[in-house]
């Protein structure tokens, strides 16, 4: 092959002496990510920061472009490489706008309905969704904690995912009395998760650190506002028709973030939340960075 793309550092070990082109991607803000005082324990380089970094030293050089998500992450490396700076850059992620896409508000309401009807819920229930991994670095145990915080009656959060905090959720969920509020519905296929993103009146993220969180893109291409924590690149595009972002970090200014959406939709039109995304569509994005690298094939081979 002409190119090897790696998501993680670690497996490119296996590859060092081999002499095509290949490209890191970051998905993370590094710093924080590698941060023992970012806390909870997630990811097992965090206690070994050291080394990690030591091995990145031996890795990185090897890369003709590392490209991340999160622009935090990206002037990281220029500064911790500079030999290599140029070879850095900011790339966005993307979303699929022919999976991820609104409905118009009859068909959106009538899901709804059918939604809250397979659950066994009234009706008018509306509904929350997280999306992702049950990992300290998401945090969804802080977001159970904010929808015990949460006096809206008729509102269900559903939680697609799975992970190392499954028990652990699970037994605060019927610690705090919310059985009946919160549903589980584990691991969730693509086009499905589509569909909870089209009828859901807000779709939270609770993370410690991110990069650029491709649910919060898939969210608001499908019409869906966003109630998210200060972290990762979301801040600086989430407008304040299409979401809020929490300036503090805790159980009580998420719940009065989904409150102030949930009392006031009329505020975040899904029209907002859509053309949010749009600069993100995949299309658009990744469309030019394979033109360069078939125009880099070509010149090697000319």
């Amino acid at each position: 092959s002409d190119f090897m793309h790696f998501h993680r550092i670690e497996p490119s070990l296996a590859a060092l002496n081999w002499s095509g082109e290949k490209t890191l991607f970051v998905h993370n803000d590094i710093a924080k990510q590698m941060n023992p005082a970012t806390g909870n324990n997630g990811i097992l380089w965090q206690r070994f920061s050291a080394s990690y970094f030591a091995l990145e030293r031996l890795l990185v050089k090897q890369f003709s472009q590392i490209f991340s998500c999160n622009t935090e992450s990206a002037k990281f490396y220029q500064q911790r490489y500079p030999a290599i700076a140029n070879r850095v850059a900011y790339l966005k992620n993307t979303v699929d706008e022919e999976v991820f896409y609104a409905l118009d508000q009859k068909e959106r309401e009538q899901r709804r309905k059918a939604l809250a009807q397979e659950h066994n819920l009234p009706e008018q229930t509306r509904f929350l969704l997280f999306a992702g991994r049950l990992h300290p670095q998401k945090d969804p145990m802080l977001l159970i904690r904010a929808m015990a915080a949460l006096y809206i009656p008729n509102v269900h959060l559903l939680i697609a995912g799975d992970g190392e905090l499954k028990d652990e959720l699970r037994g605060e969920i019927c610690f705090l009395g919310l059985s009946n509020r919160v549903t589980m519905l584990g691991a969730v296929g693509q086009q499905k998760l589509a569909n909870l993103y089209r009828v859901c009146s807000v779709f939270v993220l609770s993370s410690v650190y991110e990069g650029l969180p491709l649910t919060v893109l898939e969210a608001l291409a499908c019409g869906t506002p966003v109630v998210t924590t200060n972290c990762g690149e979301t801040p600086k595009f989430l407008g304040a028709d299409s979401g809020i972002v929490c300036k503090e970090r805790t159980k009580v200014a998420i719940a009065d973030a989904l409150g102030k959406v949930l009392h006031h939709p009329e505020h975040y039109p899904a029209c907002s939340c859509v053309r949010t995304a749009q600069p993100y569509s995949a299309r658009k994005v990744v469309s030019s960075v394979y033109e360069q690298m078939l125009k880099r094939a070509q010149q090697r081979s000319a």
